[in-house]
């Protein structure tokens, strides 16, 4: 790492957004096909459970690499030359090659995202592996937001993982924040499943899902204890003001659950960028300064 740190930091920064880039295509994939995964997994599971010894049938080998992206509309194999992130949009006008059906413009504005954002990490935090670890927890959130928002799930093979991550880079980087990291990832679960439990006995609702627990608990590994309180704040007052003004927009109906993941994933990607005691000092001015 001291030797590459000697390369200029443009460069880096350059580095960084084409590899934003690569990665943001990749991202696209996983929160499309990873949802439909585990609902063919459940699907099997349910099928053996309840026909056990019924022959387990013999689908297509359906995952993150196989088969290859297709045209949802006509089922056209897309060539290597239309899957460059964003320039492949720019060159097809943001349209299938075959059947001209529109692709979404969500494509290439994550992948612009990714690149961004992973070039902001390298900015933020220099060239060492301190950045390397938080690129892969920003690309994990971008992927929980998306998947959160389109299916309200977020997946426990993404947030179990990313938990013991931060515990693990912890231990072996920073060992004297250890114990922060290990409170942090406890008291955000157990205060989310506090708020849970609370709301479901005064209205005999469930106000959130467990993956919003498992998320904040990852997000306190990662950041460690005293971060939670600026995240839970930022994504309790994004989540409040998106949602009513959906409400008054029609875009969506009263009662109807919004997904706080997303929110959670945005004040962590916040939190990353920014620190703990600025996102503090705009929420709380007097917290902060006490």
């Amino acid at each position: 790492m001291p030797a590459l740190s000697a390369v200029p930091l443009p460069l880096w920064l350059a580095a960084a957004g084409l590899l934003g880039l690569v990665i943001g295509s990749f991202l696209n994939v996983v929160v499309y096909r990873l949802p439909l995964m585990l609902e063919r997994q459940w699907q099997a599971e349910a099928h053996a459970t309840l026909h056990p010894d019924a022959p387990a049938a013999q689908a297509e080998r359906f995952d993150l690499i196989a088969p290859g992206s297709r045209c949802p509309a006509c089922g056209h194999r897309i060539a290597w030359w239309e899957n460059i992130p964003v320039l492949s949009y720019v060159l097809l006008r943001g349209r299938c090659s075959a059947c001209g059906v529109s692709i979404s413009p969500r494509y290439p504005l994550v992948e612009l995202a990714t690149a961004l954002l992973s070039a902001a990490v390298v900015w933020r935090w220099g060239v060492n592996w301190d950045a390397a670890a938080y690129l892969l927890l920003l690309w994990a959130l971008i992927v929980l937001a998306l998947i959160d928002f389109d299916t309200t799930l977020l997946p426990d093979s993404i947030t179990l993982p990313l938990l013991w991550l931060g515990l693990i880079w912890h231990a072996a980087l920073h060992p004297a924040e250890l114990s922060g990291a290990v409170w942090g990832a406890v008291v955000g679960y157990a205060a989310l499943w506090t708020v849970y439990q609370g709301f479901r006995m005064l209205t005999g609702k469930e106000g959130m899902g467990f993956g919003d627990f498992k998320l904040l608990a990852a997000l306190g590994a990662w950041f460690g204890l005293a971060a939670l309180l600026p995240i839970v704040l930022l994504s309790s007052i994004c989540g409040a003001v998106i949602g009513i003004t959906l409400q008054l927009l029609g875009r969506t109906q009263r009662g109807k659950p919004i997904p706080f993941g997303p929110f959670l994933a945005a004040a962590g990607v916040l939190l990353l960028l920014a620190g703990p005691q600025t996102l503090l000092a705009l929420i709380l001015p007097t917290v902060a300064g006490g």
